[in-house]
């Protein structure tokens, strides 16, 4: 397809992503011009979200590096198949043969996502995802693939792009990221929706939802987002779980007892449920 920023937009409503048109802008600009994008902001906003309809409105694999503490080049790039490896060593010695010569080629290479997404014939999306969670010295490796879509294996040398995949980076601000790693990245922030947005995300993703009842529950998570008692924001797709489960019980608006029922649809945290339950404001937008 095209890309301009008519067809972002048109796939960004085809995927049901409600976006404000900076988000369209920055995905057209990052396309055309090739360059990796970096998206941060709180967890649950939408930004793993972003990765998944490009996939899929580009018709581009995807192809999803979750970060985590400790994660190193090997996890992420390659690794040998070491398994493979004995097997050949022993065969080799059962015919009289010793060595290690030719355990390190292509035969005995197991592809990681790094090395995966580079290595595709076709472009595909690769989502880093929670670049945070991971430690400086893998975002320092890192930079290799952001600047020149290469990588270096120690036995077989530089592997070069096949095919120039689009990296998503995301980040939940755990820790700040370096400045070489952003100078190689587009940027784009994306914040909690505020209630026109979050109705609207409601409606696209839950067609059919009164319309009364969606603002409702819009409003109500707004309450909890912003308030200093509960210490884990509900994300977008917690607002969902939590308009599905009311739905289920065949509410008609936000009462009290459904409302008390579904507590753990939107909220994760025992103690934020019981400090909000008692909160006279978040009453006051319930029916009773």
């Amino acid at each position: 397809m095209d890309i301009t920023t008519d067809s972002i937009r048109a796939m960004l409503r085809g995927e049901n992503y409600i976006a404000d048109d900076s988000v369209a802008v920055t995905l057209y600009a990052a396309l055309r011009l090739s360059r990796p994008l970096l998206i941060e902001g709180a967890a649950g906003v939408g930004k793993t979200e972003i990765a998944k309809v490009l996939s899929k409105g580009l018709g581009r694999p995807l192809v999803r590096l979750q970060c985590h503490e400790g994660l190193d080049k090997n996890k992420a790039l390659y690794e040998w198949n070491y398994q493979k490896q004995l097997l050949s060593i022993q065969a080799g010695m059962s015919c009289g043969v010793s060595g290690t010569d030719g355990l390190f080629t292509e035969d005995y290479l197991l592809e990681r996502p790094l090395l995966k997404a580079i290595r595709s014939p076709e472009p595909v999306i690769l989502l880093i995802d929670e670049i945070d969670k991971s430690d400086e010295e893998f975002e320092a490796f890192l930079l290799e693939l952001l600047s020149e879509m290469q990588v270096t294996i120690p036995e077989l040398g530089t592997i070069e792009a096949e095919s120039v995949p689009f990296v998503v980076l995301t980040s939940n601000n755990t820790r700040p990221l370096s400045e070489a790693l952003k100078r190689r990245c587009a940027y784009l922030y994306l914040r909690y929706p505020d209630v026109e947005k979050e109705v609207a995300i409601i409606k696209a993703k839950l067609p059919g939802v009164d319309d009364m009842m969606a603002r409702e529950v819009a409003n109500a998570v707004a309450y909890l987002r912003a308030s200093d008692d509960v210490v884990k924001k509900p994300s977008i797709a917690e607002t969902l779980d939590w308009m599905r489960a009311l739905m289920a019980l065949g509410s008609g608006c936000l009462d009290r007892e459904n409302t008390v029922k579904t507590m753990g649809f939107v909220l994760k945290n025992n103690e934020d449920i019981e400090a909000i339950v008692e909160d006279e404001g978040f009453g006051k937008l319930l029916h009773q």
